[in-house]
Order: C-alpha cells, then structure tokens, then sequence
C-alpha cells in the first residue's frame, strides 16, 4: 500500500490521464444517450491516451466504463439502455498506465433533476471531500469512515455499508479495505506514502443492498450516489491523483 517516489509519480501521471477520459465521457451525458454509447466513448479515450482499461475482463466484466443509473450503486454493466430526464448517472473507471491502476468515480444528473435528488448528489461530493480533508499521517481510516458517515446521516442519508473504498497500485484491488462508516481512532492508522481510494456510496433510502447480474442495486430501490478519487498521504495531508 505504500509507495515510492517513482511509483507514486507513475500513478499521478496515470491519475491525470483517467480524469481527462472521466471528464470527457461525462460531458456526453445527456438524455438520449444510451450507457453502452458512453462505454464506447471512454474506451476510444483510452485506446488513444494509451492506456488500458482497469475493469474490463476484471472478474469477467466484459466493459471499461462501470454505467450505474438511478438505484444502481456500483458495476453495472453498460447496456442499449438510454438515459431519460431525470436520471442520475455514476461514471466509475479505472486506468492500468505504466503497470499502476487509478480509479474514480462521479455522479451526474441527467437533464433536469428533482431538487432533493440534487441534494442527495451534492451530499455524496461532499462527504468525498470531508474524508479526504481527514486524510493525514497519524489519523485513522475509522476517523475518515466516522467523518463521511456523521456528515451523510446529518443530511438525511445512508452509507452503503456493503461495499468500501480500497488500496491500489499494482492491482487495481489492494489492502486495506475503507469503510465509510465507523468509529473515530479506529482500524489501521493512516502513513505517509499510502495510497488508497476514497468512496462514499450514499443511498435516499436503506443502505441495504441485492445484486443484479455484475452489480449492485438498493435493496428499496432508492436512488443511490457515488464519488471516488485515488489519493496519496502527504506530510501533512493528501494529494488526490484523479482529480479534473
């Protein structure tokens, strides 16, 4: 989990790269569009940024872009499903530069979007950068897990409990597993040289979660939200890798 100067330069490259692609897959978000059109997309990006994609044949997922709308929370495979007024989209992708994974997550909402589903959105982002703001040396991933979850609670939301952020470089799934909830000076203390992803998955109703097919669905079929960023620990904080 804790890298080198080099390797940590590898993967920052690597990082600028993916939210280029990320960024520009979703400004073609819009109603119409269907989830398999924006796989085809980020994978032309990829083809031409040189690079390969994380997830695709990654435990038989069979596309580069993970494509989850509205009660979807993570992994769904991209489909001929076109997007409609109203939804809300999380973008998730993951880059393999120079033998290092990235990987990142956005949520955006498609054409125009109900107030309390923007709030649900905003909230998520948010919560994102609260834990990053508690990533420091000596702090613990409790304390960023007890961060996001008081801050999602307090607007009157939900933290996945079923799913957690993730160490990365040469694998795009390494240790420790983050969770987003938990109890302050708690689990493994945070080091100088770590890096890991950071994701809070924010549901409108129960945290609970079913599967379909690759992914993950609320179990009440609540909407869901969903940002990830790839960062390093600093001295004296973090440095995010993957972000516009």
């Amino acid at each position: 989990m804790i890298k080198t100067v080099k390797e940590i330069k590898i993967m920052a490259e690597g990082g600028e790269i993916l939210s280029f692609i990320l960024k520009k897959t979703g400004e073609q978000v819009k109603p119409g569009v269907t989830t398999e059109e924006l796989n085809d997309f980020a994978e032309r990006l990829i083809k031409e940024k040189k690079v390969k994609p994380s997830f695709k044949n990654y435990q038989d997922f069979p596309c580069a872009l993970c494509t989850s709308v509205n009660e979807e929370v993570v992994h769904t495979v991209p489909s001929s499903r076109s997007l409609k007024d109203g939804d809300i989209i999380s973008l998730d992708l993951g880059v393999l530069y120079q033998g290092y994974h990235t990987d990142m997550a956005i949520t955006l909402p498609v054409g125009d979007v109900n107030p309390e589903t923007l709030r649900l959105i905003k909230a998520t982002k948010k919560a994102l950068k609260r834990g990053i703001k508690k990533v420091r040396p000596n702090n613990t991933f409790g304390d960023l897990g007890n961060t996001i979850q008081r801050y999602v609670e307090g607007q009157g939301f939900n933290v996945v409990r079923d799913l957690c952020g993730h160490g990365i470089g040469k694998e795009i799934h390494e240790d420790p597993q983050i969770l987003n909830y938990g109890k302050r000076h708690s689990g493994l203390k945070i080091s100088e040289g770590m890096v890991f992803c950071l994701e809070p998955m924010v549901t409108m109703g129960d945290w609970k979660l079913k599967k379909r097919g690759y992914g993950f669905v609320t179990k009440d079929d609540s909407l869901s939200a969903h940002f990830e960023q790839t960062m390093v620990v600093t001295k004296k904080g973090c440095r995010v890798l993957t972000e516009f």
